[in-house]
């Protein structure tokens, strides 16, 4: 495998079967490009470290993995952290086990998109979730848009989470003077009519003065 002798983004389809069975081969092969893990081996494609190798190099090439390693706690773990998209290849089991969700929204907060729609409506996943990334708030369920403790936590973390609370709460002024004091940054997301009130005026106003 010395450079020029093995192209993997070209070769391996056409290579041996036997070469394509072989771990050591195809480990420094998927080290280079983690999506020729289509064409090895079933067995090899079963193989956890060849696999996390592949993950590693290149998320996707999670949909090349075995359903056994689609339904790997560790692998599937290790693919979201690196993209909240990989979440798609995981095997249904792990998608609706609510303990694996929260291990995968501490990783990556933007995972729960892809939550199942009862998940989505879970508090405690979201909470997780927008406590490692207040922008995952968006993907919440439409009854946590108008749950304050939750939308405030997400306040905490990104200000630009207030643009997907429920209507009701992002027009609540008391609500939303609550929210300024915990992240300035949320002034850009309001409304001119908020933007008017006087209470608000004056919390721009001492922003403006000490920064944010």
């Amino acid at each position: 495998l010395e450079s020029g002798k093995f192209d993997v983004n070209q070769n391996f389809l056409a290579a041996p079967e036997a070469l394509k069975e072989d771990r050591e081969i195809v480990l420094k092969i998927v080290s280079q490009n983690g999506r020729a893990l289509s064409y090895a081996s079933d067995p090899l494609k079963n193989d956890k470290g060849l696999v996390l190798q592949a993950v590693r190099q290149h998320v996707h090439a999670l949909f090349y993995a075995s359903e056994t390693l689609k339904n790997d706690r560790d692998i599937v773990l290790e693919a979201v952290r690196l993209d909240k998209d990989a979440l798609l290849y995981a095997s249904d089991s792990l998608r609706s086990d609510k303990g694996f969700m929260l291990e995968a929204v501490r990783q990556n907060g933007h995972v729960l998109k892809h939550a199942s729609e009862m998940l989505a409506n879970d508090p405690d996943i979201v909470l997780e979730a927008v406590r490692q990334n207040g922008y995952a708030f968006k993907y919440a369920s439409q009854a946590l848009k108008n749950d304050r403790s939750m939308l405030l936590e997400a306040v905490r973390q990104d200000g630009h989470s207030i643009t997907h609370a429920s209507e009701e709460l992002r027009y609540d002024r008391e609500f939303v003077l609550e929210a300024i004091r915990l992240n300035s940054d949320v002034l850009a997301y309001l409304t001119h009519d908020l933007l008017q009130d006087e209470d608000i005026a004056r919390e721009m106003e001492i922003t403006e003065l000490v920064g944010p």
